[in-house]
C-alpha cells in the first residue's frame, strides 16, 4: 500500500492534487511529485503532455477530472489519450500521422463521369459505375472538377410532368377519372348499402345466377393503399393463387375465392391484422384496388372464411404450398431452424394447459407452434400442438417425417452408402433440443445433421487455439470471428456419439460452444448456421409486431381428435404443485430455525420466548418433512404420462379451432415471403438496407392512380411519390423490375404496368 505524503508544493507551482504539482519556467513545463522533478516538455510539445497525463492516470497518480480543472483540457481528450496509452504505449503518441491516400477523383474518372453525366445517367449511377461513393461525386461537382449539364428549367420541368400527366390520361380511355370525393359521395348514395354500387350483379349472384362477379377495374384517382399492388408480382411468385381450385371449394355468391385471398393478402400487408379492423377502412377504396365496387362486410368476410375452411383445406394448402416452397429453396433448403413459439390465449372457452413463455419469463396458458425457417428467416410451414411434450418429440414425431418426404436434393441411398459422412439435411436448433440421445438417433436412422449449442460445454480452451476467421452468413455479409475447433464425446457411453465443437472467442474472453454432427461441413459453416438463427428469432419479433400471428381469428373450440401421445397426468401434476409448495414452506421454516440457532439470546428474560421459537419451528420442520415424502410417496407411485385417451371426460379440454388460424397463418407467411423478395430489390438502391422494410410499408400505404385501357388490356399503378428522391429512387428501381417481370392480374387478361409519380430516379 502507498505510503501517504504530505502535500508539499515547489513555489510557485499548480497543484494537480496532494501529490502532483506542475510548473511553468521560461517554456518550459515541469512535473513535480511532492518536491522532486518527474518530468519535463516544451510547452508546445502536445505529444509528450498528452503521453504524460495518460501515464499519470494509468498510474493512478491523478484522475482525469483534476487534469480537466488545471489545465482545461475536454474530457473527450484525455480519454483518447488514456485509451491511446493503454493500447499503444507510450510509442503511441509519437507516431507519424497517417497522410490521404491517393485522390479518388483521377483524369479518367472526371472524363468518365462527365460522359456519363452528359448520356443523362443519375448522380447514384454514376457513382455505382465508377466505384466510387456518391458524396465523393456530389462534392466533385460542387467544386467544378467535374461538369454537369444544366439541369432543366422549373417552367421544362413542369412542361415534362404535365406531359406525363397526359400521357396517362389518354390511358384511360373510359371518361374522366374519378376522385376520392367523388367516389365517397356515389359510394355514400349507393341504395343497397355503402359502396354497393353493382346491384345488378349482386341480385344476380343472391339467385344462383351469376359465380362470382367479374373483376372490372375502373378509371380512379387517389386509391388508398393503391401502392400494395406493387406487391402483387410478389404474392402471385410465392404462391397466393396457387392450388386454389384443388384445395378449396368453389365460393357461392359475389365473391370468388381468389377475391377473398387477394383481399386477406392485402389486408396482411397494409397492417389490417384482423377482420374486425376492416369494418375501419373504406370499402370501396379496398374494392378498387380488387376489381370491385366493394370488399365484403366483416360478418359476410367470417362466412367465407368459415367456408375456406373446411374439411382440412388450409392445412392441404398449407402443404402444398411448402413442398414448393422448399422445392423452390436450393440450397436454403439443405439447413432447416426450427423453434418453438408460444401463442397465448387470455380466453375462458378452453383450459388450455400452461408452459414456459422465454419472452415474458411466466408460464402461461395458450398452445406451442413450431416453425420451420430458412436461413433467411422465411418459413416453410409450423406445426400447431396443443399437447406438447417439447421441441424433441416434436421434431421426432411431426416434423423430420414430413421434412424427410419434402426436402429436395436429397442424397440416395447409394451416395450415402458411399460417403459415411454425407448427411441429407441439417437441421438447427437452441438448447432446449440438446440430448445426444437424440443426435445418435438422427445420423444413425436418418442420416440427418443436428446443429445445437453446447449445453455442457466443459474447462474453457487456450486462447491461443482461437484465429481470426472471415464468416460468410447466408444474408451476404461477411463478419469476422475468433473461432477453435476439436472434436468432442458428448452423452454417456452407450448413447453418447462423437461430434465436432466449434467455439467462439468473444471480446469478454466468454466462449460460445456449438456442437454438430455435420462431419462433412468446416468450423466457419457450422459458425455461419447457428450465428444466423437469430433470423428466426427476429422473424417471430417482426411477425408479432407486424402480422399479428398471436391473434384469435375465431372463437370456436372443438375436441382434440384420438392421439397416443403422452400428456401429463393431472393428479401427478396437482402432487407436484403440492411438492413444490411443501417444499418452499420447509426452506422457509428452515432458514428461520438456521437464524435462530446463528444468533442465541444471551438475555435470559427473552431466552424461554426464544425457546419456545425453536422448539414451534423444529415442531412445525417436522410435519413438513412428513407431509412431503408422504407427497413424493405418492408421486412415486403415480405416473407422470398417461395416454391422451386414458384421461376422463372431465380431465380433458377442447382445443382452439385450428382451420381458420391454419388459413390466416398461410397467407401471412406469403405475405411475408412476398415483402421479404420486395426487400432484396430495394436494398440494392438504399444506402441502409435496414430502411427497406420501412419504405415498404410506406408504399403498401400510398396512395395510387389506376388506369384501366379496355382495348390494349393494360392496367396502369400510376404510384404517388414518396416522402423524399432516395425513397423515390429506390422504389423507381422496384417498379422498373416489376415492369420487366410483365405479370398479369389474377383472374383476368390486364397486363400491369407500374410508374412512379416523381417520373425520374434522380
Amino acid at each position: 500500500m502507498p505510503q501517504a505524503l504530505l502535500p508539499l508544493i515547489p513555489d510557485g507551482a499548480t497543484q494537480i492534487n496532494d501529490r502532483i504539482s506542475v510548473a511553468q519556467q521560461q517554456e518550459q513545463w515541469t512535473y513535480f511529485c511532492g518536491v522532486h522533478p518527474v518530468f519535463q516538455h516544451h510547452a508546445d510539445d502536445r505529444a509528450s503532455f498528452r503521453m504524460f497525463t495518460a501515464q499519470l492516470v494509468c498510474q493512478g497518480s491523478c484522475r482525469q477530472v483534476e487534469l480537466i480543472k488545471t489545465f482545461g483540457v475536454s474530457k473527450n481528450s484525455v480519454i483518447r489519450s488514456v485509451k491511446t496509452y493503454r493500447e499503444r504505449g507510450v510509442a503511441g503518441f509519437f507516431l507519424p500521422r497517417r497522410t490521404r491516400s491517393a485522390n479518388v477523383i483521377t483524369t479518367q474518372v472526371v472524363a468518365r463521369a462527365r460522359e456519363l453525366l452528359h448520356r443523362g445517367w443519375s448522380r447514384s449511377d454514376v457513382a455505382d459505375e465508377l466505384g466510387i461513393k456518391r458524396d465523393t461525386l456530389r462534392k466533385a461537382i460542387n467544386q467544378g472538377r467535374v461538369q454537369e449539364p444544366p439541369r432543366p428549367s422549373r417552367s421544362t420541368a413542369e412542361a415534362q410532368a404535365a406531359a406525363e400527366r397526359d400521357a396517362t390520361a389518354t390511358v384511360a380511355r373510359q371518361g374522366p377519372a374519378s376522385d376520392k370525393s367523388q367516389r365517397s359521395v356515389e359510394d355514400a348514395a349507393a341504395e343497397m348499402g355503402i359502396a354497393c354500387t353493382r346491384p345488378l350483379q349482386r341480385v344476380a349472384a343472391a339467385l344462383g345466377l351469376l359465380e362470382g362477379a367479374p373483376t372490372e377495374f375502373q378509371a380512379c384517382r387517389d386509391v388508398s393503399f393503391g401502392g400494395v399492388l406493387c406487391a402483387l408480382p410478389a404474392l402471385t411468385q410465392n404462391g397466393l393463387f396457387d392450388h386454389l381450385d384443388e384445395c378449396f371449394p368453389s365460393l357461392s355468391g359475389y365473391y370468388t375465392t381468389t377475391q377473398v385471398v387477394s383481399l386477406l393478402a392485402i389486408m396482411a400487408l397494409c397492417r389490417i391484422k384482423t377482420v374486425e379492423q376492416l369494418q375501419y377502412q373504406s370499402p370501396g377504396e379496398l374494392g378498387k384496388l380488387l376489381g370491385l365496387d366493394r370488399v365484403p362486410e366483416v360478418r359476410c368476410l367470417r362466412k367465407k372464411l368459415a367456408q375456406l375452411s373446411q374439411n382440412k383445406a388450409p392445412e392441404q394448402w398449407a402443404g402444398r404450398l411448402s413442398r414448393d416452397w422448399l422445392a423452390a429453396s436450393g440450397e436454403l433448403a439443405g439447413t432447416l431452424y426450427v423453434d418453438g413459439h408460444v401463442r397465448l390465449y387470455h380466453g375462458d372457452q378452453t383450459p388450455l394447459p400452461r408452459r414456459y413463455v422465454a419472452r415474458q419469463r411466466l408460464c402461461l396458458r395458450g398452445t406451442t407452434g413450431y416453425w420451420v425457417n430458412d436461413a433467411l428467416g422465411q418459413p416453410f410451414f409450423v406445426v400447431d400442438r396443443p399437447i406438447d411434450q417439447g421441441l424433441l418429440e416434436a421434431l421426432e414425431s411431426d416434423i423430420v417425417p414430413r421434412l424427410l418426404q419434402d426436402v429436395p436434393f436429397q442424397p440416395t441411398r447409394d451416395e450415402l452408402a458411399a460417403d459415411p459422412y454425407r448427411h441429407r439435411f441439417i437441421i438447427v436448433f437452441d438448447r432446449e433440443g440438446y440430448s445426444p440421445k437424440f443426435f445418435r438417433k438422427m445420423w444413425v436412422d436418418h442420416r440427418i445433421a443436428c446443429l445445437s449449442y453446447h449445453k455442457h460445454p466443459k474447462d474453457d480452451w487456450p486462447v491461443e487455439w482461437f484465429h481470426e476467421t472471415e464468416v460468410p452468413l447466408p444474408t451476404g455479409e461477411r463478419v469476422s470471428l475468433k473461432l477453435a475447433e476439436l472434436g468432442s464425446w458428448i452423452g454417456d457411453r452407450e448413447s453418447g456419439l462423437m461430434v465436432r465443437e466449434v467455439r467462439k472467442l468473444t471480446e469478454s474472453g466468454h466462449q460460445t460452444s456449438l456442437i454438430s454432427t455435420a462431419y462433412s461441413q468446416l468450423g466457419l459453416e457450422d459458425a455461419a448456421g447457428l450465428f444466423s438463427r437469430w433470423a428466426q428469432e427476429n422473424f417471430f419479433r417482426y411477425m408479432m409486431q407486424h402480422y399479428a400471428i398471436d391473434l384469435l381469428s375465431e372463437y370456436r373450440t372443438e375436441e382434440i381428435p384420438g392421439t397416443n401421445r403422452p400428456v401429463v397426468n393431472p393428479p401427478w401434476r396437482e402432487l407436484d404443485r403440492q411438492s413444490r409448495s411443501l417444499k418452499g414452506q420447509l426452506t422457509n421454516r428452515q432458514a428461520r430455525f438456521a437464524a435462530l440457532t446463528l444468533h442465541p439470546e444471551d438475555d435470559q428474560k427473552k431466552l424461554t420466548t426464544w425457546e419456545r421459537r425453536k422448539a414451534a419451528l423444529r415442531e412445525e420442520i417436522e410435519q413438513l418433512e412428513h407431509k412431503l415424502d408422504d407427497v413424493r410417496g405418492k408421486m412415486k407411485e403415480t405416473p407422470k404420462h398417461i395416454a391422451w385417451e386414458e384421461m376422463s371426460e372431465e380431465q380433458k379440454f377442447p382445443r382452439l379451432a385450428p382451420s381458420r388460424k391454419q388459413l390466416m397463418d398461410t397467407v401471412k407467411m406469403i405475405a411475408y415471403r412476398a415483402e421479404t423478395a420486395l426487400v432484396s430489390v430495394v436494398r440494392e438502391k438504399l444506402a441502409r438496407g435496414d430502411d427497406a422494410r420501412s419504405l415498404l410499408r410506406d408504399l403498401f400505404q400510398t396512395e395510387a392512380d389506376l388506369c384501366p385501357d379496355r382495348d390494349s388490356q393494360v392496367l396502369t399503378v400510376h404510384v404517388h411519390s414518396m416522402a423524399n428522391p432516395r425513397s423515390n429512387r429506390a422504389i423507381h428501381h422496384l417498379l422498373t423490375q416489376l415492369n420487366a417481370a410483365e405479370l398479369t392480374y389474377p383472374g383476368t387478361n390486364f397486363k400491369l404496368v407500374y410508374t412512379l409519380a416523381s417520373g425520374s430516379d434522380h
